[in-house]
């Protein structure tokens, strides 16, 4: 049987050949009539052949291929719209604030900016949040107080809420106050919400301008306050000079106080904290004004009359006329001059100091160079007076009313009348300017009357400080603006 088949298989081929072979011939064959030219010749036959089909592996790739260019182009289309919607202008007419409170979510803002017509798609909105916030990262939405301007556009919107350019609100609380008049100053701003716990102690808290949002809590500045006051004391306590009276940063805060109180000016408080460390290492009592009144009204900070002779001799745990040593704790809240000033104090001999009459003291080492000064202190003071007396006159002649009681003259409209080189008004708040030339010691500025018997325009002679505070041969108190 495989003869066989082999036999008609090689027929078949021959046949094949034979045909073809043929076809060539008479194809190439010029006809031999014109009948014959006309008449059509079939074309030599091909085998023919599978169709071609392509292999799975490259059908799944060129699907894969075509569906995600066609995504893609899909992807660039909506984007290429979401760009413009996203930075196209807003539909604000003029600027506007709005406010977004704490805990609010992400849809509640949406909805808070649609509502406000600040955005006119909030769907749109939140894509662009989820693509920035949760995609690229770019960070949260903040609370606080914003103002966006007139037309602003959606990437405008979330950069600012993003960024947390609210608008600041800040509250200042200056240096020398008690913590009590902290508190009272902070409960009184209207921006700020909540109760504060208690009064903090005494110089815990650091003096400065402080920026808040809308809504914060009144207990949050507090604690501010009271951290800055750390950090700021320990870094300063570090870099502190190794000669220092005090040994704590407790007693560099308690000396700080009475400095602040003082003086107002910058330049003068290394001196003034050089003159009680003088004093302290000579055991000599600091007689400072302001611990008095601090005795007297504690945190209340201002003694509503001038201080009393009898009030100068009460025993308090603050009078450091009559105690040795620092008094047991601070008499207001110093800033950070005033600290640094402590700690790093100037290297003098001074013991005393007095007004000269320019809004600054003059400092002594000795009683006799003190006297000299207080000398000089007495004309100015004299020359002042002139000019108030003359200032009244002035006043009268242009139809005000005279002062007889000691208070500032006015005019007939009754304003108060100009006057140049005023003293320190009585019962002013202890450490406050209330003249260019003052800031002084508070017997003068608070005016402290004089002992019985001294006389008007004599200054009182006051006791001499030993060692142990009683009367003898020592050093007089450091008397700065002497009594009328």
């Amino acid at each position: 049987m495989s003869v066989t088949s082999d036999l008609s298989s090689t027929e078949k081929d021959n046949d094949a050949r034979e045909r073809a072979e043929r076809a060539i011939r008479n194809f190439n064959t010029p006809p031999r009539s014109p009948y014959e030219a006309l008449e059509p010749v079939r074309p030599p036959e091909f085998p023919e052949r599978e169709p071609w089909r392509m292999h799975p592996v490259l059908a799944f790739f060129n699907a894969l291929f075509m569906l995600t260019f066609f995504t893609v182009c899909v992807v660039f289309a909506l984007f290429y719209f979401f760009r413009l919607q996203f930075d196209r202008p807003g539909p604000l007419p003029a600027s506007t604030v709005v406010v977004i409170p704490k805990g609010e979510g992400v849809n509640g803002i949406a909805e808070r900016l649609e509502h406000d017509e600040v955005i006119t798609d909030r769907g749109l909105f939140m894509t662009s949040i989820i693509y920035f916030m949760y995609l690229r990262g770019t960070g949260a939405l903040k609370a606080g107080e914003y103002e966006f301007r007139k037309q602003a556009s959606m990437r405008q919107v979330l950069d600012t809420l993003v960024e947390g350019k609210s608008i600041a609100h800040k509250v200042t609380l200056a240096e020398g106050l008690t913590s009590q008049q902290i508190v009272e100053r902070i409960e009184a701003n209207p921006d700020l919400k909540g109760t504060i716990a208690g009064i903090p102690a005494e110089g815990t808290l650091l003096p400065d301008t402080y920026r808040f949002q809308i809504g914060d809590s009144r207990q949050d500045i507090v604690e501010r306050m009271q951290i800055a006051q750390k950090k700021f004391l320990a870094k300063m306590w570090e870099e502190r000079d190794s000669d220092i009276v005090v040994q704590t940063p407790e007693e560099a805060i308690i000396l700080a106080s009475i400095v602040e109180k003082e003086t107002s000016r910058a330049d003068e408080r290394p001196l003034i904290a050089s003159v009680y460390q003088n004093r302290l290492r000579k055991k000599m009592r600091l007689q400072s004004d302001p611990t008095i009144i601090y005795g007297l009204v504690g945190g209340k900070g201002v003694l509503d009359h001038p201080i009393q002779q009898e009030e100068l001799d009460r025993d308090t745990a603050y009078n450091t006329y009559k105690i040795n040593g620092l008094p047991p704790g601070p008499i207001a809240n110093p800033g950070r001059a005033a600290i640094e000033a402590v700690l790093k104090p100037a290297k003098t001999k001074d013991l005393y100091f007095v007004a000269d009459g320019s809004g600054g003291h003059a400092f002594a080492p000795s009683l006799d160079e003190h006297n000299k000064n207080v000398v000089k202190w007495r004309q100015v003071e004299r020359a002042m007076r002139e000019q108030e007396r003359a200032a009244a006159a002035a006043a009268a002649a242009a139809g005000g009313t005279p002062a007889t009681d000691g208070s500032v003259p006015k005019t007939s409209s009754g304003a108060p009348a100009p006057a140049t080189g005023t003293v320190p008004t009585a019962g002013a708040a202890p450490g406050t300017l209330v003249a260019p030339d003052a800031l002084v010691n508070l017997r003068s500025s608070a005016g402290i009357s004089p002992a019985p018997g001294a006389a008007a325009g004599e200054s009182e002679a006051g006791p001499e400080d030993t060692p142990d505070g009683s009367a003898g041969a020592g050093i007089p108190l450091p008397r700065r603006n002497p009594l009328r």
